[in-house]
């Protein structure tokens, strides 16, 4: 009756021992000493894909390739030898599917009643979403930190494709953008095992509603395709020219927040089919991405802009400089051909013909100028030598034929009409005019009070503004010295003289001060003029610029009030600015009496219909340009500074 009892405890405790490891979603086993299953429960079966039946006495180690075999071995030796159980076995199996899952396992030896090794129990648990989970998180971590470092977009989608293929185990990856303008599909970015079908790749380009990628695109959701040649939407004409044999696909699509701008595609898993984890792995990948994407799709479009707007540029650069030189010759002939016409027809000309001379040659005049302007902004100082010998000699032809013209016409009036010609003369004279006109011009760097020079030019230019009646009130603080070619300071300094008073009408009036500041001299040259609109101030120093009504070119003579012709000065000060390390400042204020671009100021206190007297013109409006030199001493300190500073 007491082993009865006893045979009965013992079944009911099998049976709670075999329900409870049937109950636990890990799976349990037990193997022989040699590795073969005797026992283990459902949720063993379900990990391993297999049925009881294909499991029960079989090797574990068949379930797992080779290598993964051979270290799940070694860790059950060691339990064998050492007798302690280990609780961080990794294994990798192969499912029936040809999925790979990684276990963790726990192993322990299974000892008889007599203490006799017999086999092994332990836990497997299926960790492989943990795992895919936490690569796929350290991933993307990685994508994301990565990300900024590739700024060029065929670099960016190089990267984020290679990093496809190590976390999904695929064949092939590539990226395929949209092109909304063509309508098509094209592979912008394509990783292969196969470096020429990575190549291939890129060359193919296909309609938007053709492929997997275009149902994709059409439908805005993943689709996996165990075999792309069963199914209908399948473009297997890309294989064909990519020398390809696609098996199987997941597609996914990229997208920013407000459209889709391409696909994310890998294909020919290598151990298994895709699954959903791959699908979700995979789209996050591309939601991921979507926008860095875009921002270099959009980044490079720019750069495209940029580098096209600079070559046009450049090409503007070079027609303006070879017009500016084609102009300069026919420019010099036609005002020596003028000279020599009012030389020939003598002092015994009418008015009429004094008057259209002198408009010739001041229109001439302009347009040599105008084109000095130009040679300064465009041109690089830095001359070796001449231009061929031959172009220079067939383009002077005209010119010297003019000076020699003008030279037999001086000799045969010094000579009562017989001809003496001095060769060495006329030798020199066409030298110096080729020397003029086509030689090259260093501008090199002086020592310069500014006070000084300012005072200068201020009595140089004085006599061609005597016509104007403003009043210009000047002041010079003694500066030290700084170092600047004269030629520049003088362009300088006289292109805002003039500008200043262009734009001041009689009566008002001009100041100019010389200041001596920490860092160096400073030049005030201040207007009480008509001043500069709102809408184009900030063209002032940018562009070729005018202030003033260009249908008075032709009228009115430099520094008569409103004067035109010429637009190239402030721009030429700013080039100067940039290239001789002097800054230049200006302020301005629109007369509020004429605040618009089309209304007029007579050029007059005294006929404005605004100004009661001189203190409302003074007060209405004007314009102060500062310009700011560095001193020699400074100037050294600060060349020092940078050498220092290596």
């Amino acid at each position: 009756m007491e082993n009865q009892t006893k045979t009965e405890d013992a079944k009911v405790h099998r049976e709670r021992y075999r329900v409870f490891i049937e109950d636990v979603a890990d799976g349990f086993y037990e193997t022989d000493l040699k590795g073969n299953f005797t026992f283990f429960n459902n949720a063993l079966c379900r990990i391993f894909g297999y049925s009881r039946k294909a499991i029960q006495g079989q090797d574990f180690r068949r379930f797992m390739k080779e290598e993964n075999a051979r270290v799940a071995f070694e860790n059950v030796h060691k339990v064998y030898t050492t007798g302690k159980g280990i609780t961080n076995i990794t294994w990798k199996i192969i499912r029936k599917d040809g999925e790979t899952r990684i276990l963790e396992i726990s192993s322990n030896l299974i000892l008889d009643h007599t203490g006799k090794k017999i086999g092994f129990r332990g836990i497997a648990r299926d960790v492989t979403s943990e795992r895919q989970a936490a690569r796929t998180n350290h991933a993307l971590y990685q994508i994301a930190l990565a990300l900024h470092r590739f700024r060029l977009l065929d670099e960016r989608l190089a990267y984020i494709i290679q990093q496809v293929r190590k976390l999904i185990g695929v064949e092939g990856a590539s990226v395929i953008l949209v092109d909304h303008e063509k309508k098509e599909f094209f592979f912008r970015a394509a990783d292969y095992d196969d470096s020429q079908t990575s190549q291939k790749m890129k060359e193919i380009r296909y309609p938007l509603n053709k492929g997997i990628a275009g149902t994709v695109y059409r439908t805005g959701k993943p689709i996996i395709v165990p075999d792309v040649y069963q199914h209908p939407d399948f473009l297997s004409r890309v294989d064909e020219k990519a020398k390809y044999k696609t098996k199987n696909m997941l597609d996914v699509p990229i997208r920013t927040q407000d459209r889709l701008v391409g696909v994310l595609c890998a294909v020919n898993k290598k151990e298994g089919e895709f699954n959903t984890q791959d699908v979700e792995l995979l789209s996050t990948i591309a939601n991921t991405v979507g926008f860095p994407i875009e921002n270099a799709r959009i980044n490079e479009a720019l750069n495209c802009s940029y580098k096209e707007v600079h070559s046009l540029n450049k090409a503007k650069d070079n027609i303006i400089h070879h017009l500016s030189h084609e102009l300069k010759t026919p420019v010099a002939i036609l005002s020596a051909t003028l000279s020599l016409l009012d030389r020939k027809l003598g002092k015994d000309k009418d008015h009429h013909w004094d008057r259209i001379l002198l408009r010739a040659h001041r229109n001439l005049d302009r347009i040599l100028e105008m084109q000095y302007e130009i040679e300064d902004i465009l041109q690089d100082r830095d001359y070796t030598a001449y231009y061929m010998l031959s172009s220079l000699l067939e383009t002077c032809t005209d010119e010297i034929e003019i000076l020699l013209e003008s030279e037999i016409f001086d000799d045969r009036q010094a000579s009562d009409g017989i001809f003496k010609p001095d060769i060495a003369h006329l030798i020199q004279r066409i030298r110096q005019q080729i020397d003029h006109l086509f030689g090259p011009r260093e501008s090199l760097s002086e020592k310069i009070h500014l006070d000084t020079f300012v005072k200068e030019k201020i009595a140089t230019i004085s006599t061609r503004f005597a016509h104007r009646n403003f009043h210009l009130i000047t002041r010079f603080e003694k500066t030290p010295y700084i170092r600047i070619p004269g030629d520049v300071l003088s362009k300088t300094v006289e292109g805002l003289i003039r500008n200043a008073v262009e734009n001041t009408p009689d009566g008002s009036r001009v100041e100019i001060l010389v200041s001596n500041r920490k860092k160096g001299p400073v030049l005030m040259i201040k207007d009480y003029g008509v001043g500069i609109t709102e809408e184009k101030k900030h063209l002032i120093f940018e562009n070729y610029f005018v202030s003033y009504d260009t249908r008075h070119y032709s009228t009115k003579k430099p520094y008569d009030f409103n004067a035109g012709g010429k637009g190239f000065d402030l721009l030429r000060m700013k080039i100067f600015s940039e290239r001789f390390h002097f800054s230049i400042q200006t302020t301005s204020t629109r007369c509020g009496f004429i605040p618009r671009e089309e209304d007029i100021c007579p050029g007059d206190i005294n006929k404005c219909q605004f100004c009661q007297s001189d203190k409302d013109c003074l007060a209405s409006g004007g314009t102060i340009v500062r310009v700011w030199f560095t001193s020699s001493d400074n100037l050294l300190e600060k060349k020092l500074k940078r050498v220092k500073n290596g």
